[in-house]
């Protein structure tokens, strides 16, 4: 998949598990941009693991210099449609490429992961002070739900909810 971002031509291709230590650059530069580094636990070998399995999907957007942003999806499924759709976990494009039509190349391109799957929705979530995301959204013609929130159980709070 190539397109043309404001006099750049980008790349945007499908990671393999040799990208994985590059995909977890570039999830610690988005956990830094979030101020939520100090929540990054993960691990390459974990990436590596888990992309060479399929559990996940990443796309990574590049130029003919530099990796310049990537985006995260993996499955989930509506029941009020019945039907497989696809969450986008995580996109983000380096400081240095922003503005160039990197994110909207890497969103277009998880759109058309969707579109060649017959899912009838792509969701993902963003922090409600990410003015520039959410305007950046919004623009490409998503819908923030105002009403929705996120919940969340994690580490030993998921085996005290299970009665463990």
């Amino acid at each position: 998949m190539t397109g043309s971002c404001q006099n750049d031509t980008v790349r945007i291709r499908a990671a393999t598990a040799a990208d994985a230590g590059l995909v977890m650059d570039f999830i610690v530069d988005l956990a830094r941009y979030e101020r939520l580094e100090h929540e990054v636990v993960g691990s390459v070998e974990a990436l590596r693991d888990h992309l060479e399995r399929g559990l996940f999907g990443v796309l990574i957007a590049e130029d003919a210099r530099e990796a310049l942003g990537f985006a995260l999806y993996f499955d989930t499924y509506s029941t009020f449609f019945t039907a497989p759709c696809l969450h986008l976990e995580d996109l983000f494009v380096r400081e240095s490429a922003r503005g160039r039509g990197v994110g909207k190349a890497l969103l277009a391109a998880v759109a058309g992961v969707a579109v060649e799957r017959g899912c009838p929705r792509l969701q993902w979530n963003v922090l409600d002070w990410n003015e520039a995301a959410i305007a950046f959204y919004e623009k490409l013609g998503a819908t923030v739900l105002p009403d929705w929130r996120t919940c969340r159980v994690a580490g030993g709070a998921i085996a005290e909810l299970a009665g463990g």
